[in-house]
């Protein structure tokens, strides 16, 4: 039986609370990725920051008016919520990404069998799930394309 540690994405890509919104957003841009553990200075996970949590943020920012967590943006937007949107695009600059990030945080340990690491990602409706080692440092993560591509090798 696969455990977490063989079918984990290694090293994880993570975030600083300290660093900004905008830093994640280059981030998760640059990697391809949708979320990011966001680990303290010792390598700790304190919580979780995704592309879903940013875009409701930017949403009450204004900086997306009229769009859905699916992403997609209303053509109906009016050009008078322009100014509105650069203001809120700048606070993503200042902010905080331990003000915004998801601080639940559902770990998983590398020695974890698979498929209980399917039953958490299912049962909890999470898409990724960060890998501890016994010490609890961040180690790797488990995301979804992962499980395909443990499902693909049976």
């Amino acid at each position: 039986m696969y455990k977490a540690k063989d079918i984990m994405s290694a090293p994880a890509v993570s975030v600083d609370g300290e660093e900004t919104l905008r830093e994640a957003i280059e981030t998760l841009a640059e990697k391809k990725i949708s979320g990011l553990p966001v680990v303290d200075d010792q390598n700790n996970v304190i919580g979780i920051i995704s592309d879903t949590d940013i875009i409701r943020y930017s949403q009450k920012l204004n900086v997306v008016p009229h769009a859905t967590l699916s992403g997609w943006v209303s053509p109906y937007t009016d050009i008078e919520d322009l100014a509105s949107m650069r203001k809120g695009y700048e606070l993503l600059g200042t902010t905080r990404i331990k003000n915004i990030m998801t601080k639940k945080v559902h770990t998983t340990h590398e020695d974890t069998d698979a498929g209980e690491v399917a039953r958490l990602m299912s049962k909890r409706n999470i898409n990724r799930v960060p890998v501890v080692d016994s010490e609890g440092k961040l180690v790797g993560i488990v995301t979804r394309a992962d499980m395909v591509q443990c499902m693909a090798k049976f």
